[in-house]
């Protein structure tokens, strides 16, 4: 596994909206194509396409928010594994290197996502990664999760 991330251009575009979940995930994730337009509209979003060398197997979007909380918040908003490259650790590895990436990117020892409480599978794996539910649910009734960098320093700063 050789995961790198790269900005979604006119050269990657295509290829990268061929990318979708499984069909019992449909609902827990916008559509790629869906994210890229609300980046359009937010510039605070950075959507990235998860490449495993040369091959997109999967989609990411995250930001800063300057007005939660007394310094901002970094959320990793979206992530997907197209549903071809499901089961292969794409999930976790890509999460482990995103959080490497928002802590370089903003400095920011704390990283929040949203999930629904039903996508058990989803939990398991932010679970096992070190996130933890903090009591707090988003606009749209997802449950967030956090995951505090000072408690694993050595895995990801």
């Amino acid at each position: 596994m050789n995961l790198d991330f790269k900005k979604i251009n006119k050269d990657n575009y295509d290829e990268v909206l061929k990318l979708h979940v499984s069909k019992d995930q449909i609902g827990y994730i916008e559509s790629i194509e869906d994210c890229l337009e609300e980046a359009k509209e937010y510039s605070l979003w950075r959507p990235i396409a998860i490449y495993d060398g040369e091959i997109p197997v999967g989609f990411a979007m995250y930001g800063l928010f300057l007005n939660e909380g007394e310094f901002g918040r970094v959320w990793l908003d979206r992530i997907m594994i197209g549903d071809k490259y499901q089961g292969k650790g794409y999930g976790k590895a890509s999460v482990k290197l995103l959080i490497k990436r928002l802590y370089k990117e903003y400095g920011h020892r704390k990283i929040y996502l949203s999930v629904y409480d039903d996508n058990i599978n989803a939990i398991q794996l932010y679970e096992r990664i070190g996130f933890k539910f903090n009591g707090e649910e988003d606009t749209n009734g997802e449950k967030i999760m956090e995951i505090n960098l000072n408690d694993m320093e050595d895995l990801y700063v």
